[in-house]
């Protein structure tokens, strides 16, 4: 799939901006932008070359759908100079009615989702190349970074009067989040399929998408997983066993050619999303695609992703908590002779008031033009509302007692307060 990657050798740039444009023209949209950012990302002649945004060359998955009608009215109609932003509206989902459209400012917010579809680029799990897959504690970082996304979120759904996220732990209960994602591809003129309220994981049987499996082999392979964790032990296809890592753990879940043995532990954590985005046509009955949850682009909107990767997250504190993993000595946690005196939090802006964190709402503009068509009309801007907050900085008064030493310091932010109190 990453061909521009391998198949032009390094330091040959003339031969690999050939290839592209004739790539360009020859694949799918979608395809060719995934290959094209893969291979400059990973390519070492080219890490310096900018990404292009991908919300500016596929914005239709990431914003309201009746924007690109007024979009290309715009384009059309006036010239470059004359034209004002397209206001695209904060609530355009769902009402307050649902309970989970609370978060919609959050799990819909462009910058947000593009880090997920960006994330997944540096880390991708379908590459055939392991130099591209293969990187420093890729399993042990698909683990952190998600459980970040968890830890932030649940924090904002305690600042709007919610429980923390439920994890999804029974596979065949319905779901009662539904989820309208009203997008639209622009590629293929289709709606994004919605999700019902109450619908459940069906077996899948979609051979035109290369997907057969039922909801009882996620459930074989999710025992096969706990067994692993329960006894510290990975199972190799030789019937040999390894001591179980949590950078393993996480390339047995998010399964990749890095998996120990896939065909005893699945691909958990990939078919959890293709159950949540086949749904509505598990048997391509319809001839529907699938839903949001499916796309790293736009898999953050769905409030479902959450439910999901809360079970993920809660694998992996399972197996840290186990007895197979030894917890860190004091000896590797303390600083002999150095102690922090003071710890404060300075707002550079405004007042100047310590220990106090501002976040406020910004509008900013997305020149849709390149995600349009491929006419030069000039920039057409969309105009979106998104969370920021003022500048600060950290102060911390160490002192040292002994020789100079390098050492590092982790923040951790959490909320003060929870639901039940």
């Amino acid at each position: 799939m990453c061909f521009l990657s391998t198949d032009v050798p390094e330091n040959e740039l003339q031969d690999f901006l050939s290839t592209c444009a004739y790539s360009r023209v020859k694949l799918n949209p979608q395809l060719f932008n995934y290959c094209f950012s893969v291979a400059l990302s990973h390519r070492r002649d080219t890490r310096n070359v900018p990404i292009p945004n991908f919300a500016e060359t596929f914005p239709s998955k990431f914003m309201d759908s009746q924007v690109f009608q007024q979009a290309r009215e715009s384009a059309a109609v006036l010239d470059g100079t004359e034209r004002t932003p397209i206001i695209i509206p904060r609530d355009y989902t769902a009402t307050n009615l649902e309970e989970e459209h609370r978060l919609a400012y959050w799990r819909e917010d462009i910058g947000i989702n593009l880090h997920h579809w960006h994330w997944h680029l540096v880390y991708p799990f379908t590459a055939s190349d392991r130099a591209i897959v293969a990187k420093d504690r890729r399993g042990e970082l698909f683990f952190y970074m998600h459980q970040q996304i968890i830890a932030r979120y649940n924090n904002e759904r305690l600042c709007n009067s919610l429980k923390r996220v439920k994890k999804f732990s029974n596979w065949r209960e319905p779901i009662p989040e539904a989820y309208f994602p009203k997008l639209d591809s622009l590629t293929s003129a289709r709606g994004w399929p919605p999700r019902q309220a109450n619908m459940k994981w069906q077996d899948l049987d979609r051979p035109v998408d290369g997907l057969k499996v039922t909801v009882a082999e996620m459930e074989r392979f999710r025992r096969n997983l706990e067994e692993a964790v329960d006894g510290g032990m990975v199972r190799l296809p030789d019937g040999s066993t390894q001591p179980l890592t949590i950078d393993m753990l996480g390339n047995m879940l998010e399964s990749s050619i890095l998996s120990p043995n896939p065909q005893l532990y699945g691909t958990v954590h990939n078919n959890g999303h293709s159950f949540s985005a086949y749904m509505h046509d598990p048997q391509h009955r319809y001839l529907e695609s699938f839903g949001v949850i499916a796309d790293e682009a736009t898999t953050m909107r769905d409030p479902f992703f959450y439910r999901w990767h809360a079970w993920i997250d809660d694998f992996f504190q399972k197996f840290k908590e186990s007895r197979h993993v030894s917890p860190y000595s004091r000896s590797e946690l303390e600083n002999p002779g150095v102690r922090i005196s003071e710890v404060r939090v300075e707002n550079l802006e405004g007042d100047g008031a310590v220990n106090t964190l501002n976040t406020f709402w910004m509008e900013s503009d997305l020149d849709l033009s390149r995600g349009l068509d491929f006419s030069n009309r000039g920039p057409v801007f969309a105009r979106f509302t998104h969370l920021n907050h003022r500048r600060f900085r950290y102060v911390i008064n160490v002192n040292n007692t002994g020789s100079a030493q390098r050492a590092t310091v982790r923040i951790f932010l959490a909320p003060k307060f929870d639901e039940r109190n």
